[in-house]
Order: C-alpha cells, then sequence, then structure tokens
C-alpha cells in the first residue's frame, strides 16, 4: 500500500511561503523583516495558483521562495536586529523609571552599528555586476541630496549623498566619461560610460521640494542606507583605478559657501590644475567623513599614504602598493581573430578628444537666473576649465567679473532689453559705467539649451539659433531612435513624405484658400443687400389670418392685380430667356465635370469661358494634366498593392489572417499618427517660411 502523501509537503506549497509565515520562521518584526529583504534583495512572487501555495482555504497576497527565507537565516544582520530590539527594552525601563540619562547613556554607548559591506560583496560578485545596478542607486541618491531637512530625513543622511554624489560627478569630468543629457518635465537625464556599461540617472530640479506625509520615507530610508554603502565602494575602485585618493579632501568653508563642487578636493598621481576644480581655497577646514574613511582602511584593497598638502608647492603623493593601478592605462585593448575564418569580434569604442574637449577653447560666464550646478558639471565634464558666475550664485567661480574680456559665452535665460537691479559688479564695470544685463562687445550670448543641445549633437552649434528671447529650436532626446515609417523630427521633411504626400497637401491647401475666397467674396455681396435692406425699413404687416407679410410683397402683388402701362414678356422673350437659362446649366455642367476629373472644386469664378481662373488653381493646362496623370498614376499602384495584398490574404489560413489584420491596423494608426506629425511640421514651415529643414 502506498504511503498517503501529506498536504503542503510538495508543489507550490513547499516552494512558497507567506509573509506571515517567514516573519514568524525569522522571529524578527515586520519592519525588521521588509528591511533584511530590502537589503538581501529578496522580494515577494507570483505563484501560478495562490490557493494551492497558501495551504489554507483563504488565499494570502505575499508570498516569498521558501529558499530565499531559509537563506535568511544565516545573516548575520538577524543578531543585529535581535541586540537592537534588546537595547529598545533597556532605554524603554529607563524611561519608564524617569533616568533619562541612563536612557541616553545607553542609546549614545550600546547602539549596535550595521555594516552592509558583506551584502555589497555578496549581490555584486564583479565590479560590472555593480555598475550595472547604480542607475536606481544614483536616481534616489540625488534625490535625497537635494531633500530639505526633516524629523523623517536626517541632515546627515543628506550631507552624505551630497557628499558621494559629488565625489562621482568629479569622477565624470575627470575621465570624460559623460555622453549624453536631457531637458525633461521630471529632471536631467544623464548619461554616462563606465568600462563598456551605459549608465543613466535622473536628477530633480533645484526646485523647493514639500515633503508630504504620504510617502513612507522608512522604506525609502532603507534603499538609501543600502545605495549609499554601494556608491561608497563603487567610488573608491573608480578612484584608485585612476591613481586618485579615496575618499578626496573636503572643504568644509568652501561648501559652506555653495561652493558644490569646489568643496572637493582632487589628490593623486597626475592631478594637475587642469583637473582640479578653479578657485577652491586650500587653507578652509578640510576634513574626511569618519564612517567611509574606517570603511576604506578595513578593506583588504590597495591603500595609499598621503603627503603633508602644501598650497604652494602643490600636492604629492607615496606610490600605490600594485603597480597595475597607479600605471592606468587609458588605451583600449584591441580584438583581433586567431584564425583567418574566425568570427570578427565587436571592437570596444573610447571617446574622441573632440568630443570629450568640446568646451575646452571657450569661456562661460552663468547669470544669476540660470541652473549654475548643471552647467558647471556638464561644461567640467566636457573639457571646459573657466566658468564664471556671480558671487552670489557661490564659491569656486573662475572669475566673478561679468565683464572680464576673456569671457567668450554667457549662458542668459532672459533678454537682453530686461534690466536688473542696476547694481555694479567690480571696479572695472565702474568705470566703464556698465550694469549688469547690458551687452558686451565680442561677445556671444546664449540660452541654456544650447549647450545640451551641443552635447547630444557632439558639435558646437549656431549660437544664434539659442539667442536670448528667440524661439528655441526642439530638444530632442537623444535616446529615441527614430524607427521605419515613424515621424522624425530631426530628420528633414521632404525624405519622411511618401511619395505625393507634398502635392496632395498643397493641392488641399489650394482648394481650402479658394473656399475661403468664395465665401468671402459671397459676403462682400450680400453685405448691399442687406443694408439697402435695413435702410428701406421694410414693414411687416400682418393679414387678416395673422400671417406675417412683408411690405414689398404687398407692393408686388398690388403691382400685379393693378393695371400698369408695362405690357409684360411676349411668347418670344420667355423662349429665348429659357434656352439661355438652359444652356448655361449645361455647360455648368460641364464644366462641374471637367473640374471634378481634374481633382480641383469648381467655383463661380470658372464660369465665364475665357476667364483668367483663381490664384493657386490651374495655373496652366501643362501642369494640371502632369498633376492629373501623377495623381492616376498613384492612385493606380496603391490600388494595386492593395489587390495583391488581398490576394496573398486570401492564402493565408484564419490564424495568421487575423495575425496580419492586426499588423495591418497597427500600421495604419502608426502612419496616420506620423502623418499629422508631418502635416502639423508642414504648416509651421510653411508659417516660418520653410526655415526649419533638418537640425
Amino acid at each position: 500500500m502506498a504511503r498517503i502523501k501529506k498536504k503542503g509537503t510538495s508543489g507550490q506549497a513547499k516552494n512558497f511561503i507567506t509573509r506571515t509565515q517567514a516573519v514568524r520562521k525569522l522571529q524578527i518584526s515586520l519592519p525588521d523583516f521588509r528591511r533584511l529583504c530590502i537589503f538581501k534583495g529578496i522580494y515577494p512572487r507570483e505563484p501560478r495558483n495562490k490557493r494551492k501555495a497558501s495551504r489554507t482555504s483563504t488565499p494570502s497576497t505575499t508570498f516569498y521562495y521558501t529558499k530565499d527565507i531559509q537563506y535568511l537565516l544565516h545573516e548575520p544582520l538577524l543578531n543585529k536586529f535581535r541586540d537592537h530590539k534588546a537595547l529598545a527594552k533597556k532605554i524603554a525601563k529607563s524611561l519608564g523609571r524617569g533616568e533619562v540619562g541612563d536612557a541616553a547613556r545607553l542609546e549614545r554607548n550600546n547602539s549596535p552599528k550595521l555594516s552592509l559591506d558583506h551584502i555589497i560583496k555578496e549581490r555584486y560578485p564583479t565590479f560590472v555586476d555593480a555598475l550595472r545596478d547604480l542607475d536606481d542607486a544614483l536616481s534616489m541618491l540625488f534625490l535625497f541630496a537635494d531633500l530639505p531637512a526633516t524629523s523623517t530625513v536626517p541632515p546627515k543622511t543628506i550631507a552624505l549623498c551630497q557628499r558621494l554624489c559629488r565625489e562621482f560627478e568629479h569622477y565624470l569630468i575627470t575621465t570624460h566619461s559623460l555622453r549624453k543629457s536631457f531637458l525633461s518635465i521630471k529632471g536631467i537625464y544623464y548619461q554616462a560610460t563606465i568600462q563598456g556599461q551605459d549608465i543613466l540617472w535622473l536628477v530633480p530640479y533645484k526646485f523647493v521640494q514639500r515633503v508630504t506625509g504620504d510617502v513612507d520615507f522608512r522604506i525609502m530610508g532603507t534603499f538609501v542606507e543600502f545605495y549609499t554603502t554601494l556608491l561608497g565602494f563603487i567610488n573608491f575602485r573608480l578612484y584608485t583605478s585612476i591613481g586618485l585618493v579615496y575618499p578626496p579632501r573636503f572643504n568644509a568653508t568652501s561648501d559652506d559657501k555653495g561652493g558644490e563642487l569646489s568643496a572637493i578636493v582632487l589628490e593623486g598621481k597626475g592631478v594637475d590644475d587642469a583637473i582640479s576644480i578653479q578657485a577652491a581655497p586650500t587653507n578652509g577646514a578640510v576634513d574626511a567623513d569618519p564612517e567611509i574613511q574606517q570603511r576604506v582602511d578595513s578593506m583588504d584593497l590597495t591603500t595609499t599614504t598621503e603627503s603633508p598638502h602644501n598650497a604652494d608647492q602643490g600636492i604629492e603623493i607615496d606610490q600605490p602598493k600594485e603597480p597595475e593601478i597607479s600605471d592606468f592605462d587609458p588605451t583600449v585593448d584591441v580584438f583581433t581573430p586567431t584564425a583567418p575564418d574566425a568570427d570578427i569580434l565587436p571592437q570596444p569604442s573610447q571617446p574622441t578628444s573632440d568630443l570629450a574637449l568640446l568646451f575646452a577653447n571657450l569661456s562661460f560666464f552663468l547669470s544669476r537666473e540660470t541652473p549654475r550646478h548643471p552647467l558647471e558639471f556638464l561644461l567640467r565634464a566636457f573639457g571646459c576649465k573657466r566658468i564664471s558666475w556671480d558671487a552670489v550664485l557661490g564659491d569656486g567661480a573662475y572669475s566673478n567679473n561679468e565683464f572680464d574680456p576673456s569671457i567668450t559665452h554667457q549662458v542668459i535665460d532672459r533678454p537682453l532689453s530686461v534690466a536688473t537691479d542696476g547694481n555694479v559688479n567690480g571696479g572695472e564695470a565702474s568705470q566703464s559705467g556698465k550694469t549688469s544685463g547690458s551687452r558686451m562687445p565680442g561677445r556671444t550670448y546664449i540660452q541654456p539649451q544650447w549647450v545640451w543641445d551641443c552635447i547630444n549633437e557632439g558639435r558646437l552649434l549656431r549660437p544664434d539659433l539659442y539667442a536670448p528671447g528667440a524661439t528655441l529650436p526642439p530638444h530632442l532626446s537623444p535616446w529615441v531612435k527614430p524607427t521605419k515609417g515613424a515621424y522624425d523630427p530631426s530628420a528633414p521633411l521632404a525624405e519622411q513624405e511618401v511619395e505625393g504626400e507634398a502635392e496632395e497637401a498643397l493641392l488641399e491647401e489650394e482648394v481650402e484658400s479658394e473656399h475661403e475666397r468664395e465665401e468671402e467674396e459671397e459676403e462682400l455681396e450680400d453685405e448691399p443687400e442687406k443694408s439697402l435692406a435695413s435702410a428701406s425699413g421694410v414693414d411687416e404687416e400682418l393679414d387678416n389670418h395673422g400671417m406675417t407679410i412683408a411690405a414689398d410683397e404687398m407692393d408686388v402683388d398690388s403691382e400685379a392685380s393693378a393695371p400698369s402701362s408695362f405690357g409684360g414678356f411676349s411668347d418670344n422673350d420667355l423662349a429665348l430667356a429659357s434656352d439661355a437659362e438652359s444652356d448655361s446649366s449645361a455647360t455648368r455642367h460641364q464644366r462641374e465635370l471637367e473640374a471634378e476629373a481634374a481633382g480641383v472644386a469648381f467655383t463661380e469664378a470658372l464660369k465665364p469661358a475665357g476667364g483668367t481662373p483663381p490664384k493657386g488653381i490651374l495655373k496652366n493646362s501643362s501642369q494640371t494634366e502632369a498633376d492629373m496623370k501623377k495623381r492616376k498614376a498613384l492612385a493606380r499602384r496603391r490600388r494595386e498593392e492593395e489587390e495583391e495584398l488581398e490576394r496573398r490574404k486570401m492564402m493565408m489560413g484564419r490564424k495568421k489572417r487575423k495575425v496580419v489584420d492586426t499588423m495591418l491596423y497597427s500600421n495604419a494608426r502608426k502612419d496616420e499618427e506620423a502623418g499629422k506629425l508631418r502635416a502639423k511640421r508642414r504648416r509651421i514651415e510653411r508659417g516660418r517660411g520653410g526655415g526649419l529643414g533638418g537640425r
């Protein structure tokens, strides 16, 4: 006799476990369980049949893999959570007895410190794996770096996020790893390429953020705690790979003055004035984060020893222990096939010097209304070393004099005619009598979008298109690749139009304009009649039955009934009039048929024989005949293609025919949408005189 199988010992009931069962098995609270799952990267799973997986009559909503929960049983962080729970009980007892000092001492001296270093090494075995998971980390950290300090978001967390983000930006500036950027409604998108991995993240605009209560900052804070540890490891590896000391020196004085990027002072082999941020004071209070320093010192990696800092003699450090880390070779390996018939491997691409040094020969001044930090980061990442701004924007500028003659470009986000407060900047400005906002001869004034478009295009664009107060060109996303048949705003319109689309659109516009002209003429013809009618003051009278009868009609009736000297029309006159009317109606009908065959609208202006046709329609007979032949050939071709498609569909099965119909329907919708966009662009270009073209 076979053994009876017990329920819940095989299948989905064994592979899945509910959240309540997992919390009871780990013997921790639900918030600690959520926190532990975030650290370890364990997420809920969806079974195929919830009723079978739940082992109960009521299906649960949240399931986890049983193996994942068993894996958490050996996690060292569980002991830290239990120690924290025991400490919380002791603090609660001390507060209950009124011993506030003992409670503060217990919290200060006995609080367990969590270390996520082993989790980072477990989740990311290689450095490339960590780079691939850096997108969400950067977006979250840049978000918290701009949040205001509240009870749910402590100031230490914000300061740590700002510090790590600026260190990462300094690496991108030093190595010129930034590739593209885009201004969107959500914020500013950046894309960098590090060791062959494309990293895309979002940075919010620096507006005043209002922290609402419907956001669970405990969950977000757990992610931030994990991401800060991850980015600290990545920054350490990136800095040491190019021979820089990590963590870099932090200038607290410059940071208090709004220096931002200037508050970070790089040190290491090969660091010169070109890489270091100019005007960064070196005599301020320079201190390092003790947590990052302790974590870096505890790593079993190559460390460097730094010498005392001297502002006059520069920065000197000892050689790292491993020469392969310090001797960084920026060249890219070339993959050559070992056999003549072997496959050709794709060669890695490295940034060209032209793109990395796009703004190297330019000197910029950032006006006060422009976003300083994004512009400074982009300009420095693409080779610019001379960036100036007003002193009110913060510390770290190359110069604070707006009227410096060495400045070649000024980024301004307002019309030049708009005057500012009229304050004079500097001694030179006071001597020359110039105020802030006046135009400097020989300087190029551009709007901020010019910087982003130049980076995405990989070249310096025409600055006159981005002049202050001018209508800017469309700011296109650099990651949207044009597909076949879809509308491409960056390509010329003539290359995207379907055959015969431009001629049909032009003909429709001419017909519409002709109809409008006819309506205007009819309105002008009706105006004299209306004015005469209003001037004569038509009187209305009521007949015996209450009907309204116009006075002129009554006069006509009375004249018809009363005897008069006019003898009326003769029979010959009536016959001639009827023949003329029949001839005119036949001629009109014939011309309507001719106009319909020609594809144009018949108008009253075409009635007189030998008359001049209206402007824009039937310019000459040869052009009309050529257009007619072209339209007929195009219609015949389309009809043949449709017939051929129908014949092919008849040979298909039912399922394939449905798939083809669905595909044709979706393609028709896309073509219709693309046609609307092309028509809209065609109207805009004609309104501007055909000035758009292809960017």
